[in-house]
Parts: C-alpha cells; structure tokens; sequence
C-alpha cells in the first residue's frame, strides 16, 4: 500500500484492509473514531488524550496513525507502554500483522535498555578474573560464553537459567562503561546492533521507563534513542507513577551494600579488588562497609522511635557515610592510572563513577535538597530481613514531565481505559489526570466500550459490611469472600489494597480452601506474578489474592476469570509520606485533598479493577464491593458512574 493512499476508513471498514486479512472481523466505529482523531492529531502538531474503553482495538488506531505519520513526515514516532504483556503483543503480534496487511510499507522495531543486553568485552574480562570476581561462578560465566556465541539478539531473557546478581552486574552493557567503536568487539555488538536497528525504524517501540530515562538525558543533551518526532503513550495512566521514580532518590541498604561487596567482601573475600594487591582500597572499603552498617542502624532506630512515620527534614541525622565513600572514590580513580590494562581501567571507572552518584544520592537526601520533593524512610521485612531504602519524589511530577515532554513534543498522544473520573467527555472529565502530568491544551475524546456490559456484568455490593477501619472488617470480609467464590466455583481474583489485609485474610482462608480443593494463590508468597497467573489460568477452580499490580494490566480472557472481588475502595494511604505531602501541598493552594485528589486516584485505580473482569464480547461474570462505603457515603456515587454501566445488586442477608 502506498503511503499518500492511506485512508481510515478503508483500513478500518467491514470490507477494507483489516478485514481481508481477518476472517471474523468486527467493525467498530470506535475504533475508526480514535483512528481518525490521532491521525488529524499527529498531522495538526496536537496533544490528545483518549479514554479508550475495552474492546475498542486501541493499539490497531494509535499504530496506524503512527505508520501514516512517520512515513508522510519522515521522522520517528515512539510507542511507549508499561507492560512487558502489551509491548510482546504489539511486538510479536500487532505490528507484524499490520506489516502484512499494509504491505509492508514500513519498519519498526523494540528498544531496549542497555543493561538487558550482554557486553562481549565485559563477559571476557570477567572470565579472565573470575577467580578473583565471583564465588563459584566459573560455571555461569562458562554457560554466558557459550550462550552469548550463538545468541542473536543476547538478551538476558532469552537465558533458561538466572545467573546471580553479581554476575550480571559483571557483564551487562552499561551507559559510561563502552568503548564504541573503539572496541574490539563493536561489529558483534548486541547493544549496537539493537540501536542501528531503531535509526532506521519508523517506528519504536519501548517502555515508560526507557522513554523517561531518554526525555531526562536529552535536558542534557545526551539521549539513549534516536531522534523521534512524535510520542504515543498506550497504558497512559501509569505515567506519573514512572515518572516521580525517576526524578526522585531510591538509595536502599542493598544498593549500599551491592556496590561495596562488588569491590570486596570481606567475608568471601571475593571482589573486584581481590588478589589485585590494592590492599590501600581494600581496606577503605572495609571502613565503608562499617559505617554503611552504623548509618542504617542509626536509620532503623530512627523509623522505630518516630512510630514507623518515615518522613524526614533536612539534616534528621549525622552523616558518617559520605566522607568514607569520597576517599575510597579517591582511591579508586587514583587505581586507574596503576592499571595498564584497558579492561581494568574502564571497570575501575565505573566503579568511581557508581562511588560518586551514591554519595551525591545520599548528600542529597539527608539535605533534602529539592524542596519540591517530599523525602522519606521506608522499611520492610521481607524473608527474615529488614529492606531499608531512603526516598524521594516530587511532590508534583506535572512540572517534570511538561518541561521533558509536552513542552519538547509537538505531538503527544495518550490513551488508556482508564484516564477519566467520570462520564464527561470534555475535557473536565480527564481535568485530575492532566493535571497531574502537566499537560495543559490538548484534545480531548472518551470512547465507550462496544461490549455489553448490562449483560455481561453483574455487580453485587455488601451494605451491611463493618468499615473497613473496623476490627470486624476481616472477618466479615472472609465470610464474604467464601459466599462469592462458591458462587462461582473459584476462578476468582481478589483485590486488595494492602499487603498486610491480604496476607491476614489469606491465613484465615487457608484451610478453607484446602477443605473445598480450591487453590489459592498468594501475590507475594514467593511466587513471582507471572507464575501466579499462568498457575491461575490453567486451575480453573483456583482464587488469586493480588495486591496493587493485579488492578491493571492482566488480562485474562474467557471464564478462567469469572469473579472480581475489591475488598476495599483503592484510597491510597494518606499517612504515607508522599501522600501526605502531597495532601499538605494541596491543602496550602487552598483545594480539598480529598476531592482534588484522593478520591479521582482511587476512582482510576477502581476502573482498572473492575475491568479485568471483561475482556471480549463473550466474557461474563460478577464483580463483587465489599466495601459498604460505596452505598454509604455520598462520594460513593463517584465510584458508580465511572464504571461502564452494568447490572447492581445490592445483597442482602
């Protein structure tokens, strides 16, 4: 098909070009609809935001828009998502059909960060001083070589076994840490080759994360992408979520402790400074590794006296940790011009490198620096041990991402099922999630679902239920869970909003299920949530109980999934600190938090909820509330018109 031929309508239509390559193909105006407003979006230089229900073919409209776009302008558009399950079907799926039926009139291909990548020179230094590097890990090295020699695209994923940390910390490409084309390897390079790919695509796919990292490189005249001209962002929604990660500070105990082990440690003796004789080093990383210790359990004291409250202000604590990783920086920079060996000499910078962004991390941190972040502790116990990590984030990202995105990009494009808090279509009804990520004229379109909701879904709402704040909550909860699961035979999911609630309810159900040969899967149980849902969907019986990842992005299909309970309306906590500073600086501007803020989240966070349950035209089955709130309290409304209209009953006993 030629470029100027490109017609919508045609592409789109019951007997167009989709059509002759699908035999059961459905036309959806919807579909045509957003098609046809991307299109004139990307031609005219402007931002749109569309609210694009279940069932519409999203990705089919953006991507046909980009195809036109790249090719009548002949630049780049970037396609980013937030889920690997979106990015592999528009990858694997989406674009190769598109390729075939458009008669493949244009190139497009993945990005990928660097460190998914294996670098050649590092898996060879790191062969030739794994006795030193790594414990026991002359096998994995061995199998990495052997793999790495016939490996076409040598990433990490294709691997049928997970080599340790250390390893992989050892040998994957890195930003800093190339020798280009001045290395021995560059023509075999997997890196590069994944790059010369993307200059000449038309279209690039990636993730929030990579696109956030490039958009922040690029304010200082560096990138990670070739140039685009355009950007379309499917699973929009997440956006501020990625984006306060990578303006803000996340300096864990482990990242700490990684590094400072990565050197040396004493205790295996192992390191990259083993048996190199640079015992001066050696033993100023011993002095870090001792102060680390003493600044993290100062840190723990700390959280515990301030009853698990870990909001901090500048200078909370004394700072015995700086100063021991500056001279050990010193000392390692100064080992680069003792080394005469290239390798070595690249691998010792990094690790001054690293050595810098920690201490300048924690400078910042425990200066909380950046008065418009708001800076916090966090601890945890997970397997036995205590996670300490120190955070920050903005406390409104809408300014970062405007002055990286919107005001660099002629024309953004953002689409999600999930964008608006209510039924408007204008552009108030998506006023919360513009106003979150700074994007300030655009245009608006909602498109409702084509599935029949009214007779797909029924939604049976708890009146009588305790608050949730009440004691007998759990258990009534339980008993509650135990009524809706029978009456779908399991092939349920369960969602929660915390961890904890989850975790005391799964124990209180635990032998109930085992007496009545449902299984339960637990979301943080050990089992990593891929597995949990391929388990899921194979036990047709089984439950899920999933906490904040299972709101969004799973898609299962068919009567697997017949039953989603929420067991609590999604408010975020409000005594978390981010939240919380976030609700101050609300409050300050003199707007309600609650109404401005933590009723449209958790009214989004709702709609992902709920719409798990349909995912084509044949899925039925029951979404359950049990949170009386719903019904109790005014704003409860808020909750029910934004969902897609579906039957309501209210149970009773």
């Amino acid at each position: 098909m030629k470029i100027e031929d490109f017609n919508t309508e045609e592409i789109f239509s019951k007997h167009g070009l989709l059509a002759n390559c699908f035999s059961d193909y459905e036309e959806r105006p919807q579909q045509l609809q957003m098609a046809q407003a991307i299109q004139d979006s990307l031609k005219n230089h402007q931002h749109l935001a569309v609210e694009a229900g279940t069932g519409i073919g999203k990705s089919f409209a953006y991507l046909v828009g980009a195809i036109e776009a790249a090719r009548k302008q002949k630049c780049k558009v970037l396609i980013s998502t937030y889920t690997i399950t979106l990015q592999e079907q528009l990858v694997n799926k989406d674009i190769p059909f598109l390729a075939k039926a458009l008669g493949g009139c244009f190139q497009a291909a993945l990005a990928r960060g660097r460190n998914n990548f294996v670098c050649l020179r590092r898996l060879e230094f790191a062969r030739r001083k794994q006795q030193g590097l790594f414990d026991a890990a002359a096998d994995e090295l061995l199998r990495l070589s052997e793999w790495a020699s016939q490996s076409k695209e040598g990433l990490f994923s294709e691997l049928d076994f997970v080599p340790s940390a250390q390893v992989l910390n050892a040998v994957k490409s890195e930003y800093g840490n190339c020798r280009s084309r001045k290395c021995e390897h560059f023509n075999k390079c997997f890196c590069w080759k994944n790059r010369r790919r993307l200059q000449t695509a038309d279209i690039i796919v990636a993730n929030h994360a990579l696109l956030f990292s490039d958009l922040i490189l690029r304010q200082k005249n560096v990138s990670i992408l070739p140039d685009y001209k355009f950007v379309i962002i499917d699973e929009a929604h997440n956006i501020e979520n990625v984006a306060q990660e990578h303006f803000g500070l996340d300096i864990s105990q482990w990242r700490v402790d990684f590094l400072l082990h990565s050197l040396f440690n004493p205790r295996t003796k192992k390191g990259f400074l083993a048996n190199t004789g640079y015992m001066q080093a050696i033993e100023l990383v011993k002095l870090c590794e001792k102060a680390a210790k003493k600044f993290f359990d100062f840190v723990q004291e700390w959280f515990k006296a301030n009853g698990g409250n870990g909001r901090i202000r500048a200078e909370f604590m004394d700072d015995c940790l700086s100063e021991p990783l500056k001279n050990l920086r010193l000392a390692v920079a100064g080992l680069v011009k003792k080394s005469s060996d290239e390798d070595e000499q690249f691998e010792l910078l990094r690790f001054t490198d690293l050595l810098g962004a920690l201490q300048a991390d924690l400078q910042d941190f425990l200066a909380c620096s950046n008065e418009a972040n708001v800076y916090w502790i966090e601890v945890s116990d997970k397997a036995k041990r205590t996670a300490i990590s120190l955070r920050s984030a903005p406390i409104n990202p809408a300014v970062n991402i405007k002055q990286c995105l919107f005001d660099k990009f002629e024309s953004v494009i953002l689409t999600s099922a999930t964008l608006c808090c209510n039924k408007e279509g204008d552009e108030s009804g998506f006023e919360f999630f513009t106003k979150r990520i700074g994007l300030e004229k655009f245009k608006p379109l909602r498109l409702g679902s084509p599935f029949d909701y009214q007779s797909q879904v029924t939604m049976y709402i708890e009146p009588d239920m305790p608050e949730p704040d009440n004691t007998a909550f759990m258990q009534a909860a339980a008993e509650k869970i135990k009524k809706y699961v029978k009456l779908t035979d399991g092939r349920a999911f369960v969602l929660f909003t915390s961890y904890q609630m989850l975790e005391t309810i799964a124990n209180m159900l635990a032998g109930w299920f085992g007496e009545n040969g449902i299984e339960l899967l637990v979301h943080g149980g050990g089992v990593d949530r891929t597995e949990l849902l391929r388990r899921f969907k194979l036990d047709r019986t089984s439950v899920l109980f999933g906490t904040d990842s299972f709101w969004q992005g799973v898609d299962v299909p068919g009567q697997a999934l017949s039953n989603v309970i929420i067991v609590k309306l999604p408010f975020a906590v409000p005594t978390h600190p981010l939240i919380e500073g976030r609700i101050e600086h609300i409050r300050a501007q003199g707007h309600n938090p609650f109404f401005t803020y933590q009723l449209p989240q958790a009214v989004i966070k709702f709609k992902q909820g709920f719409g798990r349950l349909i995912r084509s035209k044949t899925d039925t089955g029951i979404i359950v509330v049990l949170d009386s709130r719903i019904i109790r309290k005014s704003y409860g409304r808020e909750f029910l018109s934004a969902i897609e209209q579906c039957r309501i009953e209210v149970a009773a006993d």
